[in-house]
């Protein structure tokens, strides 16, 4: 795993569940096995509370010029709100949420 980020979403018995958005290294490739090695890796080292509930792949996280993580579109895609997502101008590459709204979709 190269980089990722957590956001939270309405859950109708959690109230809150977790949502992971995961970049893998180069080379690396999604699977079944690295999808059960996160979880039981999160469930090891933070606790079971933290298992997140839908873990996203994604080749690249929409971030801001400067690098910062766009946490809020992150947030909206969870929620399923992509009529929500506000001003994206700031990103460094736009294209990156409708890969994961298309992704979110799948869900």
């Amino acid at each position: 795993m190269a980089e990722a980020a957590v956001v939270g979403f309405p859950h109708p018995i959690k109230g809150q569940g977790i949502y992971a958005y995961v970049t893998l290294i180069t080379g690396e490739t999604p699977s079944e096995a690295l999808h059960q090695e996160l979880l039981t890796r999160v469930r090891k080292e933070i606790g079971a509370i933290a298992i997140p509930d839908h873990v996203q792949w994604t080749p690249n996280l929409p971030k801001t010029r400067s690098g910062k993580i766009m946490r809020r579109i992150l947030r909206k895609i969870a929620e399923n709100a992509p009529d929500q997502l506000g001003d994206t101008s700031t990103l460094a590459d736009p294209s990156i949420v409708d890969l994961l709204l298309n992704e979110r979709l799948k869900h």
